[in-house]
């Protein structure tokens, strides 16, 4: 039977706040939970935001809300942004005086420049202008943002000397997924060879802050210094080799397959292929992206993209922007809003997790990934999202049934643009059309966490995970109607919560759809745990079923453990840098076999000759 790769845990952190436990996904849907289901999510907030966690009050509540989700920028100030502008000095006499330290002169000394020295310093003369960067202060035009809560420093956590933000998030985000598994990772190593792990992670933007790719194209223009860490830290895979060397001790599959806003659908997919063709039987997914950065934000605002102060108050009629209300997606809307995230998932094969006793939060069918052929412009929307969503809608019907297919609904990518309101609705609706589906529920998280660009896909899956334990869709609550312009016959485009019964119950799959820049579009079919069971209920006996729950009984009480203690701030970090190194002299080979001395089994050698049909 077809391996059936089942999502077994997921962590990470974005501006609703940590993933495991559901507690990003509860902060979208506050409103709607009782105190009782809130005040581990509250106080898990309050302490890593540095507030009282042990006594949550409304005043706590409202600095918590205030300091999460889509609000003001907090990475730099968008009022006092430091710039540099070129200037032209001129003097009346013809002649400009200044005095310089010696070891900051330039090495090559300009023709029009005169140099008196003066003990360790240098009087300069010039003769004519002199061409200069004056440094100022500057209003950016866009506040809006979505860091992660205010005051968490993830960084704080671990030995993160020099490490980007990114690298930060990454290391944060695994140890997160590891830790909630429920099951030590050791236990898992001891059931598979060592090479039968595979990780894929990056970020679609690469490490772009002042300790990586920012820093070292900057440091020749401010007078800084390049490190010999900003290079390597720069690359877009560095996620997954920080996981693999310092929290997974992996020694299989790895990199990243990149796809602009589609990136997490893209390495989602490796994974999923990994685990059906038997390369591995483990994969730890995941994306981590800084993108809060005036310079990015600022290339994406000249195109156009960003949601700029002035548009916003345009919509609402007022002199203030609302920063809160910033991403609106499928209404009157100006633009996306830049967000930062870590998401990260663990995938097994059905076989592995029952083995385990592995909590099952539900299972990815397919990935499709389809590009737009043929366009006018590479930053345009295609026809390539059309196919992945017809591909993944009719797959939900293969496995579902006509009956099944009503119960699904799609987290749409969702930008908050108004091309994207107009392109994305047309699709889906048309979608919607074909298959017969009548009131098809679409929502679009990003109105709560920002476009983290990379790890957009990331964000969504989590959320839709935490429908099948709470049962509320999360509303598109920044929006007040839908816009004239969007496509919505077939679709229910929800902006408030919407229940689908205890756990989920009435909804059995959902389709998260991502359209990257350049033309980079993917589909993901994720059923519920329920029918993920139900299909393994037909590859499994009562027996072997029943000795699984007891199995998962106990994860499930570890993976409880680790989120009550992180709730209480006591949250260990995997970060191994340094233990267990292996060189050389761990290697002993074979002409069957490669064995490592960390490790309990062998890595097999091919020895089958895959193509003896044609020889």
């Amino acid at each position: 039977m077809t391996k059936i790769p089942v999502i077994v845990g997921f962590g990470g952190m974005n501006a609703a706040g940590r993933s495991s436990g559901f507690h990003s996904y509860k902060r979208m849907i506050a409103d709607v939970l009782s105190t009782q289901q809130m005040a581990s999510t509250w106080q898990d907030l309050a302490l890593r935001m540095g507030l009282d966690g042990e006594h949550i009050d409304n005043d706590v509540i409202e600095a918590i809300k205030q300091g999460t989700l889509v609000r003001r920028v907090e990475t730099f100030d968008p009022d006092h942004l430091l710039y540099q502008s070129k200037a032209t000095l001129a003097s009346n006499d013809g002649e400009i005086h200044f005095t310089i330290r010696k070891s900051k002169l330039p090495a090559s000394i300009p023709e029009s420049w005169h140099l008196e020295e003066q003990g360790s310093k240098v009087k300069v003369t010039v003769s004519g202008n002199l061409e200069a960067l004056l440094p100022e202060e500057v209003s950016f035009p866009v506040s809006s943002g979505a860091n992660i809560p205010r005051g968490f420093d993830p960084g704080a956590l671990y030995n993160a000397r020099f490490h980007p933000r990114g690298i930060k998030l990454s290391i944060y985000g695994a140890s997160d997924l590891i830790n909630s598994l429920g099951i030590e990772w050791e236990t898992i190593l001891s059931c598979i060879t060592p090479d039968q792990v595979s990780v894929y992670a990056g970020s679609s933007m690469g490490q772009i802050d002042d300790q990586s790719m920012q820093g070292m194209m900057g440091a020749p223009l401010t007078g800084g210094r390049v490190s010999s860490k900003m290079m390597a830290m720069s690359f877009a895979q560095m996620p997954a080799d920080f996981i693999n060397s310092y929290v997974l001790n992996s020694i299989g599959n790895t990199g990243t397959n990149m796809g602009a806003c589609a990136t997490f659908l893209y390495n989602v997919r490796q994974g999923i292929m990994d685990i059906q063709n038997g390369s591995a039987r483990v994969a730890i997914i995941g994306n981590a992206e800084a993108p809060v950065i005036a310079e990015l934000m600022e290339g994406y605002r000249v195109m156009g993209a960003l949601a700029e102060d002035r548009q916003l108050c345009a919509l609402d009629g007022s002199d203030t922007p609302d920063n809160r209300r910033a991403c609106r997606p499928f209404s009157e809307n100006a633009g996306f809003t830049m967000g930062e995230s870590a998401q990260f998932i663990a995938l097994m094969d059905d076989e592995l997790a029952v083995e385990l006793g592995a909590t099952i939060y539900g299972s990815v069918a397919d990935v499709f990934v389809n590009a737009d052929a043929n366009k006018k412009s590479i930053s345009a929307p295609g026809v390539g999202n059309y196919v992945t969503m017809a591909k993944a809608t009719a797959l939900a019907k293969a496995i579902l049934g006509d009956e099944g297919l009503q119960q699904t609904y799609v987290q749409a990518h969702g930008t908050g643009t108004p091309q994207n309101r107009v392109t994305e609705s047309h699709i889906l609706n048309e979608v919607a059309k074909t298959f017969g589906i009548k009131n098809w529920p679409v929502t679009a998280i990003k109105s709560y966490v920002g476009h983290s660009m990379g790890v957009a896909g990331g964000d969504q899956l989590v959320a839709s995970l935490g429908v099948w334990r709470y049962g509320y869709i999360p509303g598109i609550k920044t929006i007040d109607h839908i816009a004239d312009d969007v496509h919505r016959s077939n679709l229910n485009i929800l902006k408030d919560h919407h229940f689908v019964g205890d756990h989920g119950k009435d909804c059995q799959a959902v389709i998260i759809n991502a359209k990257g820049f350049g033309g980079n579009n993917a589909s993901a079919l994720v059923l519920s745990p329920e029918k993920t069971m139900a299909m393994l209920s037909k590859k499994y006996s009562p027996e072997q079923l029943s000795a699984y729950q007891h199995k998962n009984e106990q994860v499930v009480l570890k993976s409880s453990q680790y989120d009550q203690g992180a709730c209480q701030g006591h949250e260990p970090m995997l970060y191994h840098f340094g233990e267990s190194v292996m060189d050389e002299s761990h290697v002993r080979l074979s002409d069957s076999q490669i064995r490592l001395t960390n490790f309990d089994k062998a890595i097999p050698l091919p020895t089958d000759n895959p193509f003896k049909d044609y020889c």
